[in-house]
């Protein structure tokens, strides 16, 4: 992936983004609406371009989800009503349902999340460590053993953390505040769409 336009500030934007989502889930008093989360999720696009082949997958997948909701967000206000519209019309897991989507897209958020933790803990400038475990923890239960292969051996390809950072025009002080408010704010959001499965006895594993 080429380098983003100068001023362009990915990380900036995803942890301001989150921020906001998290802060309405804390609230309890109104429905996460699709537009500001999809919105949300589209900032985490260009990081997965920017970790290079290994995770050329997630950002094909991830991105085309997250575009699927964005445009669902023109007629479906609220994430709840969205799964409860897949249920009544009996497509809930059907591929390429908005709530199949939603829960891919949701599965992005926590890779992510967890590459963050791991960055921030991770002495040294490979991500090879962070990129793996987050990758191990989140992607790979789902996956068949080619595609676990095949980013196994991209993870041999992944940018040094300093040419990461400069890709997302950030220095390392700046990166870990943005990278340790996204760690915090994703959490109850990544916990409020499992929720939303779980309480409709649906599961998160498909």
């Amino acid at each position: 992936m080429a380098d983003l336009n100068v001023g362009e500030k990915p990380l900036r934007n995803i942890s301001e983004s989150f921020k906001a989502l998290a802060a309405t889930v804390n609230a309890e008093t109104t429905a996460v609406e699709v537009a500001p989360f999809s919105r949300a999720c589209s900032f985490i696009s260009p990081l997965f371009g920017c970790l290079g082949i290994a995770f050329k997958f997630a950002e094909m997948d991830y991105v085309a989800k997250v575009n699927d909701l964005v445009e669902s967000s023109k007629s479906i206000a609220s994430l709840q009503v969205l799964v409860d519209k897949d249920i009544e019309s009996e497509c809930v897991r059907k591929a390429g349902s908005h709530s199949r989507n939603l829960l891919r897209v949701k599965r992005g958020v926590d890779m992510v999340r967890v590459l963050f933790e791991q960055i921030l803990i991770t002495e040294g400038n490979s991500l090879r460590d962070p990129a793996s475990k987050a990758y191990a923890q989140v992607f790979a239960p789902h996956h068949g053993w080619a595609i676990r292969k095949a980013v196994g051996a991209g993870m041999y390809a992944l940018p040094s953390k300093a040419q990461l950072l400069k890709k997302l025009n950030e220095d390392e002080a700046s990166a870990r505040i943005f990278m340790q408010d996204y760690v915090a704010a994703s959490a109850p959001v990544i916990q409020y769409v499992e929720k939303l499965f779980f309480s409709r006895d649906l599961g998160i594993d498909w």
